[in-house]
């Protein structure tokens, strides 16, 4: 057993080697001179302990605090998950745990198209340095990926270093990402907010005006679309798990399911109207609020993910028709609605801090990203006083 200290804390990692007490010198702790395999036993408990000792300086330098335990867990990360395939291997059941099927997804796309590049992923994470990265935009490039999609590919396996790194899988300076910049992969930005005046067409729009014949989907996705915006831009996965025990009072209670950020306020008369619309005779407190999910029928996290984007698609398609008769300016999807929450707020000078807690984002980069593109319109209408 190898012994961590640090003041009164003590924490015992098991080598998985033993030997007859017989054979052990307790005065030194360690194998009597007679013991057949003493020097290969001793190499391998000074190659650990040395482990934890070169570990515990490489936490010191980068300033992380650290006990007895966590040093053992840094340790065992380390050792555990040094290859790159193993590693996102390793987020991808992380992921899949954690019921973030869609991050996980992401995570198998990004395994796929390394491995497909470099052949085999047995390498440590230290190969990959600028010239690798450079070698993998080419082979992208030639396989006829647009910019975007690889910009998509590279931000997916930078979310893959940043976690090694994270881990403490590799050492922070080898990041290669400092001067291979991936930024540039962005051509802009696709305005994705709406005005408030039209959000309340949509809200107030006729759909029989649209359909000849009742279309459930097209009612529920201008009701849920209209949810979205009125409830701190829930998206629609969140929305999809909404239960009636998440609502008391009117007020909202939640976690968000891609974050873990707990969620709270107050529904709108407006959105409470759209709740009791749904609401079913002797509904119970662990049902889901919208037709989306079906506690009896979707029971495995395979079958409420592929639910959820089944309805999502559906959904998309309504708004595009609802769009078109509106004819409002760009291609609804759920997210607009989203969007808007967070733009519309902004334009009414609400402090982008306080609409980053309420979208349920981890950092205000996210946020600012949201709302980009009613920065440029700032910067459009002030260009008007040039000439």
């Amino acid at each position: 057993m190898l012994r961590i200290s640090q003041g009164k804390l003590r924490y015992f990692k098991s080598l998985g080697i033993s030997i007859k007490a017989s054979c052990w010198n307790f005065d030194k702790e360690e194998p009597k001179r007679n013991y057949p395999n003493r020097e290969q036993l001793l190499n391998i408990m000074n190659q650990t302990r040395q482990e934890y000792v070169n570990m515990m300086f490489e936490l010191k330098t980068l300033g992380k605090d650290f006990t007895p335990q966590s040093l053992a867990e840094y340790v065992e990360r380390s050792c555990n998950k040094q290859n790159v395939g193993d590693y996102i291997q390793y987020i991808i059941q992380y992921m899949t745990a954690e019921k973030r099927l869609g991050n996980a997804k992401a995570y198998i796309s990004c395994y796929n198209s390394v491995l497909r590049f470099a052949g085999n992923l047995d390498i440590p994470f230290t190969d990959i340095d600028v010239n690798w990265l450079k070698r993998y935009e080419l082979y992208l490039r030639k396989r006829g990926n647009s910019d975007n999609t690889i910009g998509i590919r590279m931000r997916e396996l930078r979310a893959v270093y940043n976690k090694a790194i994270e881990d403490n899988v590799v050492n922070e300076k080898y990041y290669p990402f400092v001067k291979f910049k991936i930024s540039h992969y962005r051509k802009g930005k696709c305005k994705r907010a709406i005005t408030k005046a039209e959000i309340h067409k949509i809200m107030n729009v006729d759909l029989m005006e649209i359909t000849t014949y009742y279309s459930p989907l097209l009612y529920l996705t201008k009701d849920l679309f209209s949810f979205s915006y009125l409830g701190c831009g829930m998206n629609m996965i969140d929305i999809a798990y909404l239960k009636y025990s998440d609502i008391v009072n009117n007020r909202i209670c939640f976690v968000r399911h891609k974050t873990k950020q707990p969620i709270t306020f107050q529904l709108l008369p407006q959105a409470v109207q759209i709740v009791d619309k749904y609401r079913k005779p002797n509904s119970q407190l662990n049902d889901y609020v919208f037709p989306i999910l079906d506690r009896n029928f979707h029971i495995t996290e395979q079958q409420q993910y592929d639910r959820i984007r089944k309805v999502i698609k559906g959904m998309n398609k309504a708004l595009k028709k609802i769009g078109a008769h509106l004819d409002i300016s760009i291609p609804l999807t759920t997210y607009v609605a989203r969007h808007s929450f967070a733009t519309v707020l902004k334009r009414s000078g609400v402090n982008i801090a306080l609409i980053s807690e309420s979208l349920g984002h981890t950092n205000l980069s996210t946020t600012q990203y949201y709302l980009d593109s009613f920065e440029n319109e700032q910067i459009d209408e002030a260009m008007k006083n040039l000439l």
